[in-house]
This record gives C-alpha cells, sequence and structure tokens, in this order.
C-alpha cells in the first residue's frame, strides 16, 4: 500500500492470472485520507493494452474509490511470463465539491505550481492454478488390495492371492477388539449349524428317493399281476367257447 499525503493506493502491483486469449481484469482501491476533495488520473506506458475504469475521478473527503484494469485478450505469452508495463497514478487537491467532469489536464500540470503526488505501479503476470493431477488408483493410504485387471476384464489371480495374503497378514498384525472376536465366533458357529442342517436335509432327501423307489417299484409288480391275471381268464373263456 502506498501512503501519499492524499491518497492511499492499494495494491501497488497490478497482478494478472495470465491466459492466453482472454480478457483479464484486476482492481486498485484509492482511499482520500484527507478533508478535501481529491482529483486523480491514471497513465500508461501501454494504453493500447489496457482499459482503466475510471481513468479519471475525484475521491470524496475521507472516502474511497475502485479503478478497474482490464488487460486485452494476448495471442502470445512473454517470454519468462514477465512484463515491462507500469501505471502511472496521479493526485491533487481538487476545489470542494469538484466531480469528474471538472477535471482538466492543467490540474497535474506540475510547471504550473501544483502539487502533484506520484505513484508508480508495477504489471505482474500470475500463471494461472493448475487443476490437481489425478491419484493413481488404489495409491491412497489405507486403501484394500486390488489385482490388475487384464485386456478382457479378469483379474490377475497371482496379484490378487498375493494382495490378499497381505492383507490377512497385516489383519491378523493387528490386536483384535472383544468386539471383533465375539463377531468372529458368532460366525463361526453360524456355519457349523449351516453345515449339520444341510448334511440332515441332505439325509432326509436320499430316504425320500429310496421310499419313492419302492413305491414305484410295489406298483409295476401288482400292474403285471393284475395282467397276467385277466390274460389267464381270457384264455379260459375262450377255450370255453
Amino acid at each position: 500500500m502506498s501512503t501519499g499525503e492524499l491518497l492511499s493506493i492499494e495494491p501497488l502491483e497490478l497482478k494478472f492470472p495470465f491466459e492466453l486469449k482472454k480478457q483479464i481484469s484486476c482492481s486498485l482501491q484509492l482511499s482520500n485520507k484527507t478533508d478535501s476533495y481529491v482529483a486523480f488520473k491514471v497513465k500508461t506506458t501501454n494504453p493500447k493494452k489496457y482499459c482503466v475504469r475510471p481513468n479519471a475521478g475525484v475521491v470524496l473527503p475521507r472516502s474511497t474509490c475502485d479503478i478497474i484494469v482490464t488487460m486485452q485478450a494476448q495471442k502470445e505469452a512473454p517470454a519468462d511470463m514477465q512484463c515491462k508495463d507500469k501505471f502511472l497514478l496521479q493526485s491533487v487537491k481538487a476545489p470542494d465539491g469538484s466531480a469528474a467532469k471538472d477535471i482538466t489536464a492543467e490540474m497535474f500540470n506540475k510547471e504550473a505550481g501544483h502539487q502533484v503526488e506520484e505513484t508508480k505501479l508495477k504489471v505482474v503476470y500470475v500463471a494461472p492454478p493448475q487443476p490437481p493431477s489425478p491419484v493413481p488408483e488404489g495409491s491412497e493410504e489405507g486403501s484394500s488390495p486390488r489385482g490388475s485387471v487384464s485386456d478382457n476384464g479378469h483379474v490377475n489371480g497371482a496379484e490378487f492371492a498375493a494382495a490378499s495374503k497381505a492383507f490377512v497378514q497385516r489383519f491378523d498384525s493387528d490386536e483384535k477388539s472383544p468386539e471383533a472376536k465375539s463377531l468372529i465366533s458368532k460366525l463361526t458357529e453360524e456355519k457349523n449349524n449351516a453345515i449339520q442342517q444341510n448334511n440332515k436335509l441332505r439325509q432326509e432327501l436320499e430316504m425320500l428317493r429310496r421310499e419313492g423307489s419302492k413305491s414305484r417299484g410295489g406298483v409295476s409288480f401288482m400292474f403285471v399281476v393284475i395282467v397276467a391275471l385277466l390274460g389267464m381268464l381270457l384264455g379260459f373263456l375262450l377255450k370255453k367257447t
């Protein structure tokens, strides 16, 4: 910040986040520290490159004024991102009640005896912020192990087995909490019950199959006996006739 007798200027460097083919703006704030009206005027060494709004005006006593400086879109970046452009802000006391339309070039003429304050401002190019680089999958700390995927979508078995083994070893090395032990015991008991229930169902299914086979065998035998009796009766009747 510049702390002259008339105006305080902030900042003293015009910082532009430089991007090709894009207009970029930054702002200045002028603060009138006096009880007088203060006129100001902004000049630059490269007027075709910049647009200043307002480039001249009046700051009322104990008040502030904002200035917007816009750099026109550039087709190429300067070497080493260095800029030699400069600005000059001139300020002078003005009659009470003055407005922007009352400002004249003669007011900033030192040779005419006017007390003119001058502050030089530098132009600085700032590289635009870069987007964060993508984090490779599986590189986060604490992430679960993953097997590599081949071109046809199948997981590499060897790498998956190695990763699983490492995960199990890591899990076993950690101290198990009482909650974890209780959960493991409960799951083991449920697994054993499921196995027993499965074996019981298999035995019942086998018994049902055997009984079904016997039933089918009995029906077939009776059917044969009945057919034989009918055949004998029919033969007896034929002989009798």
